[in-house]
């Protein structure tokens, strides 16, 4: 098992990202969670094997409709088992 820990930059909010990216890490068997961070950002904690994260990953590229992505960061890291479920926070500012 593998995590990314992901900060997408672009008009991503009052789009539906986080909850198009709850429908599509569900659809593909992810744990984690996604929340607006800052004016212009979003964070992802996604845990499942390195196919489904990958796939994951190449799906947020393109967003929802109205999103665009200018950039991201993504960090591959070691999996906790920490998440049940993939679920939308509470944002941070």
């Amino acid at each position: 098992m593998n995590r990314v820990h992901v900060i997408v930059h672009g008009r991503v909010q009052g789009v539906g990202f986080r909850l198009f990216a709850v429908q599509e890490a569900t659809r593909r068997g992810l744990a984690g969670w996604v929340r607006n961070k800052g004016e212009e950002e979003v964070e992802i904690v996604a845990e499942g094997s390195k196919e489904q994260l990958q796939d994951f990953l190449s799906v947020l590229r393109q967003g929802p409709a109205l999103a665009w992505v200018q950039s991201w960061e993504v960090q591959w890291q070691p999996a906790t088992g920490e998440f049940r479920a993939f679920s939308a926070r509470a944002s941070t500012w």
